[in-house]
């Protein structure tokens, strides 16, 4: 069975709360249990220090959403769940991509833009408070999915742009020094739940408006209890559509109680009955998943011993993986003879580079390990295109007579030997 990955950053910037668990971490448990899966989550330490310089709210933040993760399930014998800064080959690898990557294409990074925007409607320099963190942030994410070779990122909508850098920075990797990096894909799902706040609007600490998710009971009562509602007295019919009380019921209720709830709305139940309900729901699922997290609190070196095995774990898989990259880059010993240098560069596969064009498409080309044109494709709509036809070639070289509309070989160049480049590469990844 082929193995798929997929890996998950989480930044250690808060308390977790009910909208994290809806649209995080309850479908990244489950989806971590799947079989043919292969899951790393890990707290990224380093990015929450390009926003925050405070070291006890950092360290304190790490410790308070391990244990979240953990409480609601997830189980470190399974999966790598890891601290970044444990893995002390990502940030070596974030130099080398640093060294293939374009300045052009971090002037593009959506928060790099929007710092500069806002500097610029206060009349400052674009640059003034953007610290060198800030503007490489790609790139260490870059080093986050890359090292593990993920395929999958579950990531929102706004965060596609930092996979199609990833993306970027990986194709040209490969182009320089071989065939290394998968081409990661980000995952997005359209379904994930977005919970409403106290307020109404979507539920977020920068709108203090967060119901956290292991408040203890007697709090959480409390929260549920000011949550905004109409005017609409008891036995007057009220809407459900737009009432966030009845949005956060219907992300941990059963079909069956949705409905029922829904036909108490139409009969006209009184909100503080209606706060019951869901105060009674809500803490009926979290309740026990509160006790364990309280427990873990209460014993960090669990948390802490947990966060070393993923980290060994996940070290395990970086450390002969960044020495072949180091040897790659020509970072290996100066007694290594010239025959087996001759004998490892020969020894290097075909590879794919993807790219955009002046005309605003996207190509990618089949590139010899000598250097050589293969094949060159013509013009995708959306890089996400040209990339599943990347991996549907490098899975199956059988895969190029239906892909032959948007295929040229070049002037010279059989289809024997494209094919057998392909099943060159096909073989490397089996």
């Amino acid at each position: 069975m082929s193995v798929t990955r997929f890996l998950t950053g989480i930044t250690p910037s808060g308390t977790p709360h009910l909208g994290n668990f809806v649209g995080s971490i309850r479908p990244s448990i489950a989806a971590s249990r799947n079989p043919g899966v292969q899951s790393f989550y890990f707290l990224a330490d380093y990015h929450a220090l390009i926003k925050c310089q405070e070291p006890e709210r950092v360290n304190r933040s790490t410790l308070e959403i391990a244990a979240s993760w953990l409480a609601c399930g997830l189980d470190p014998e399974k999966v790598a769940f890891y601290r970044q800064s444990d893995v002390p080959e990502i940030p070596e690898l974030t130099w080398f991509l640093t060294c293939v990557a374009g300045k052009g294409l971090l002037n593009r990074a959506h928060a790099y833009k929007a710092a500069q925007d806002k500097n610029h409607e206060a009349g400052r320099d674009g640059d003034d408070g953007v610290s060198a963190g800030l503007f490489m942030y790609p790139v260490l994410m870059a080093a986050d999915i890359l090292m593990f070779n993920a395929h999958k990122v579950p990531v929102g909508r706004d965060q596609i742009q930092h996979i199609e850098m990833a993306r970027d920075m990986a194709a040209s990797f490969n182009h320089l020094y071989g065939e290394h990096f998968t081409l990661p894909e980000a995952a997005i799902e359209e379904s994930v739940a977005t919970l409403a706040g106290l307020d109404g609007r979507k539920m977020s600490k920068s709108y203090d408006n967060t119901i956290p998710l292991f408040a203890p009971r007697a709090e959480l009562k409390k929260l549920i209890a000011t949550i905004v509602t109409d005017s609409r007295a008891p036995g007057e019919p009220k809407e459900v559509e737009g009432s966030a009380l009845f949005q956060i019921y219907q992300a941990f209720a059963t079909p069956e109680e949705t409905a029922a709830l829904r036909q108490a709305y139409a009969d006209g139940i009184a909100w503080g009955e209606a706060k019951q309900l869901l105060f009674e729901r809500v803490d009926r699922e979290l309740g026990p998943l509160r006790e364990r997290y309280e427990e873990l609190m209460a014993h960090p070196e669990r948390v802490e011993a947990a966060l070393r095995m993923g980290g060994e774990r996940a070290r395990a898989l970086a450390q002969p993986f960044l020495a072949r990259l180091r040897a790659a880059v020509g970072l290996r010993p100066l007694t290594a003879p010239a025959g087996e240098r001759r004998q490892a560069k020969a020894a290097a596969l075909p590879h794919f580079k993807q790219y955009r064009e002046a005309d605003g498409r996207f190509y990618f080309k089949l590139v010899a390990a000598d250097g050589r044109l293969l094949l060159q494709s013509t013009g995708f709509d959306a890089p996400r295109d040209a990339g599943q036809a990347i991996a549907r070639l490098q899975q199956d070289p059988q895969a190029l007579a239906a892909l032959a509309p948007h295929l040229a070989p070049p002037e010279g160049v059989g289809a024997e030997e494209v094919a057998a480049a392909l099943q060159a590469l096909a073989a490397a990844k089996s």
